[in-house]
């Protein structure tokens, strides 16, 4: 089990990352952006258990993420709390459930994927 805040800690290690909450009065849900560009690379939250496959009522720590299809599909055939993701394009984003058993250093990994896959890219010459 990964808590939020290690997870914030992990996310903002990464050169120039930075968090915020954009939503008015909602005050749980941080955005984790590139800060020279504003581009979101995850989204920390808390989301209805019932939404992302836990039983009981209430409310589970959750983590969205950018990952690409095919490691998306990887992820989610190993970690049974990798799931498609949550309010975001199912195919190109994945839900991590916080309170599951998802190892640090593969939360890790995925972070780091996220961001790189929505770093601005280099413009090629014309």
């Amino acid at each position: 089990m990964i808590d939020r805040q290690r997870v914030l800690e992990m996310a903002l290690a990464l050169p120039g990352a930075v968090s915020d909450q954009p939503f008015n009065e909602d005050f749980d849900s941080t955005v984790l952006r590139h800060g020279a560009t504003g581009k979101w690379f995850g989204i920390a939250m808390k989301a209805p258990r019932e939404k992302v496959g836990l039983a009981g009522p209430g409310m589970a720590e959750i983590l969205n993420l950018k990952c690409d299809p095919l490691v998306s599909y990887g992820m989610r055939q190993e970690y049974p709390d990798i799931l498609p993701a949550w309010h975001m394009n199912k195919q190109l984003w994945i839900t991590v459930r916080l309170e599951g058993g998802v190892p640090e250093e593969t939360l890790a990994l995925l972070i780091r994927m996220s961001y790189d896959l929505t770093a601005k890219k280099p413009r090629g010459r014309k």
